[in-house]
């Protein structure tokens, strides 16, 4: 006897097992969320130089194919010659070297320009801290000569504090720089782990820059091979949308931090403030987180001025302000434009929940990792609306209480409220109808 499968029975024993599967997990994130990104954070390990390597590919392949498109117009559309699959090749390879060395040469000129004096200025702090303690105690005695009960509250916590202060200074911050140092020039395990993970990224990042056309090529075959046509079309459409944004974002971010950075050398050098070069680097750094990024890199460069000069910490401040209005109204809208299309409250959400889920990392990458999930979820609105022959603009659904189920037209505030009215009267006519 032939036995025959019931399709019937199939869909619902395969939909009882997703639903089991789904609530497993579900219950193993929730309640073992230890172990799953313990989990999560070996393979991360296992996979970083793969990650480096995507990294890498991803920030050079605009400088890549900016020297294709030039290269492609001198040789074809002013000497009128005809590249063929071969040459096409060697000219890729050319222009990934040159983007290689490129990046290099950035890396190891702000090296060499910027670290040697920011260690310097960093033990230099350290070394000098009695030194600015002092001067805090002289500016807060000429601040509160006046005011003799301030001045005993205040000068009580800056004696209880101040030695712990700078013996946290020179027994924690300053060996860890040290050790730091040490580690770097003597190269330690975890100095060869990234080395590794360096090198071989790089090696990956050449492959993934040569075959770029031809794993986004295998990728949509994949993709449209496993779905029908109109799901493949738009989940190529929301991976060209997702590519969109994490590039806009992320270069217009780093090109609107290095200016940035470049402006408030400029500025604290006018001003006069002590280790402008450090500051600098810390303003210009932070600024890649959005929002809060300013504030995190204005607060720690402050209380360093602090400790100099109090007046220099005041000027500090107010720079930054402007400068931070000037990036925030005109400079950053300039490079970013509308790259995200989220509200100020979103981005707040996108920092703090990928922020504390990610980091460091996670404050950088969430803003446009929030922004192509929030398309994502405008996208399904739209579809179920379309769905129910119902509008997706936004202006349609302002200013309404309800709309008819009947015609589906919008029924206002207004006519809500002089809706109970006309059916009272409705009822009331029938009443005295019945009566009759």
């Amino acid at each position: 006897m032939k036995f025959r499968w019931n399709k019937k029975y199939l869909y619902w024993g395969m939909t009882a097992f997703t639903v089991i599967s789904a609530s497993l997990l579900f219950y193993f994130l929730i309640f073992r969320m230890d172990v799953f990104f313990s989990g999560l954070k070996r393979l991360t390990n296992i996979l970083m130089p793969v990650i480096c390597g995507a990294i890498i590919a991803y920030l050079l392949i605009p400088v890549v194919n900016f020297q294709e498109r030039k290269i492609y117009y001198i040789l074809e559309d002013k000497r009128h010659l005809t590249l063929d699959k071969k040459h096409k090749k060697i000219i890729r390879y050319l222009c990934i070297a040159l983007a290689l060395i490129f990046a290099g040469l950035v890396i190891y000129s702000l090296l060499a320009m910027i670290m040697p004096s920011i260690l310097e200025s960093i033990i230099s702090i350290i070394n000098d801290s009695p030194r600015y303690v002092q001067n805090i105690r002289h500016w807060l005695e000429s601040l509160l000569k006046d005011n003799p009960e301030w001045q005993t509250t205040v000068f009580d916590y800056l004696n209880r504090y101040s030695p712990k202060v700078e013996s946290f200074l020179n027994r924690e911050v300053l060996p860890q720089i040290k050790q730091i140092l040490q580690s770097l020039t003597t190269g330690v395990f975890g100095t060869l782990v990234f080395i590794k993970n360096l090198l071989i990224g790089l090696i990956i990042s050449i492959y993934l820059m040569a075959g770029k056309e031809g794993f986004v090529t295998q990728s949509k075959m994949f993709v449209y091979a496993i779905f029908d046509t109109e799901k493949a079309n738009s989940i190529v459409k929301a991976f060209r949308f997702t590519h969109r944004t994490f590039g806009d974002f992320i270069n217009g971010k780093i090109i609107d931090s290095i200016i940035i950075g470049i402006l408030c050398y400029i500025g604290t050098s006018i001003i006069g403030t002590p280790y402008r070069l450090l500051v600098s680097v810390v303003v210009g750094v932070t600024n890649i987180i959005p929002f809060f990024g300013p504030y995190l890199g204005a607060i720690p460069s402050a209380f360093i001025i602090l400790m100099v000069n109090p007046m220099h910490c005041l000027y500090f401040l107010i720079f930054i302000l402007l400068l931070q209005q000037f990036d925030g109204n005109i400079l950053g809208p300039k490079i970013l434009g509308d790259s995200t299309g989220l509200s100020s409250f979103m981005v707040i959400v996108a920092i703090l929940l990928f922020g504390g889920l990610m980091g460091i990392p996670g404050m950088i990458i969430g803003v446009p990792l929030w922004a192509v999930f929030m398309a994502g979820l405008k996208c399904l609105r739209n579809h179920e609306l379309k769905k129910k022959s119902m509008p997706t603009e936004e202006s349609f659904y302002e200013d309404i209480a309800y709309i008819n189920p009947e015609t589906l037209n919008p029924i206002p505030f207004l006519k809500e409220k002089n809706q109970p009215k006309k059916s009272q009267s409705i009822e009331k006519n029938k009443k005295e109808e019945e009566d009759q």
